[in-house]
């Protein structure tokens, strides 16, 4: 009897944590997301890209459009949402696209769905919003049934079809991608944002007059973080003092080398998509030292 009665609290006890991880990621996931948008009460004005956007309320301020200079394509799919239909990237052709990662229980998910009902509505076949739900624990039938309550209307497909891996998986939530008629990818929203910005965003990919001047970026980690690879520089980290041949090497660490955070991303990604993430920072400090204090091969040779 005391041997059930062990085995039983053992089990309970896993449970609990097994229970306890699962609430720890989502949270993770959408604290990660209110750090990409800054915080804000109920009625605030909701955060804007960094640099992009005046810190103005003032909708009439200045603001700037970018986009990727070196889209990549959309990962295609082919792949049934929640309802039972088949959804193809090459079906999407000559529309904008939305690529919207979210979940039930997510609240800036949530609050975010009235936004994309009205942007499905007012685009109409012009614009293709796409849902990814990201929830883990509730099955497709249940995941239709809130979007049925929500009336939802666009199409919502199961990110465990392997579509979140496509876009080289999403921390945080809700994560958007923006693709142009071409069927490329030119920029990746994390967090809330205002309706205008995807308004402004849809307008321009469609070759409409927009109220603001479009910029150009080239993607090294910004929208698909394996592109982190070729980034000269990251944020929060400083090269100075780094002979060329240095830096090369710092950076191939840094985008080989895993951050110890538990994001199981390098740390040269883990800076791009967390630049206040303690962990990184000093993890690329340490390689800067050690770097710093090696002599480059061809100074060495010399002697």
């Amino acid at each position: 009897m005391k041997k059930l009665y062990i085995v039983g609290f053992v089990a309970i006890a896993a449970l609990g944590l097994l229970a306890v991880g699962l609430a720890t990621t989502r949270a993770l996931k959408v604290a990660a997301a209110n750090r990409e948008a800054s915080p804000r009460s109920a009625k605030a004005a909701r955060s804007a890209p960094q640099d992009d956007w005046s810190d103005s309320a003032d909708d009439d301020a200045p603001k700037v459009i970018r986009f990727a200079s070196n889209p990549e394509p959309m990962p295609p799919f082919l792949v049934n949402d929640v309802e039972g239909r088949v959804l193809s990237t090459a079906e999407f052709r000559g529309k904008v696209v939305i690529v919207n990662f979210w979940a039930t229980w997510c609240p800036p998910c949530r609050e975010e769905i009235p936004e994309m009902i009205d942007l499905a509505n007012r685009y109409k076949d012009r614009l293709q919003i796409i849902g990814i739900s990201e929830d883990d624990d509730a099955t497709a039938e249940e995941v239709r049934d809130f979007a049925r309550e929500e009336k939802i209307n666009y199409p919502i497909v199961m990110g465990s079809s392997g579509v979140s891996a496509e876009y080289g998986g999403v921390p945080a939530l809700p994560t958007s991608f923006l693709v142009n008629t071409d069927g490329r990818v030119v920029v990746k929203h994390v967090g809330l944002f205002p309706a205008q910005v995807y308004d402004r965003e849809i307008r321009a990919l469609l070759g409409q007059h927009v109220d603001a001047p479009i910029e150009t970026f080239v993607d090294d980690g910004q929208i698909f973080l394996k592109n982190a690879a070729n980034a000269t520089e990251l944020p929060g980290v400083s090269f100075k003092g780094l002979k060329p041949e240095q830096k090369r090497l710092a950076l191939k660490r840094m985008n080989s080398e895993n951050c110890t955070c538990g994001c199981k991303l390098t740390i040269a990604q883990c800076r791009i998509i967390e630049s206040t993430c303690a962990t990184s920072e000093k993890l690329a400090a340490q390689v800067l030292r050690q770097v710093g204090a090696s002599r480059p091969a061809s100074s060495a040779a010399v002697r």
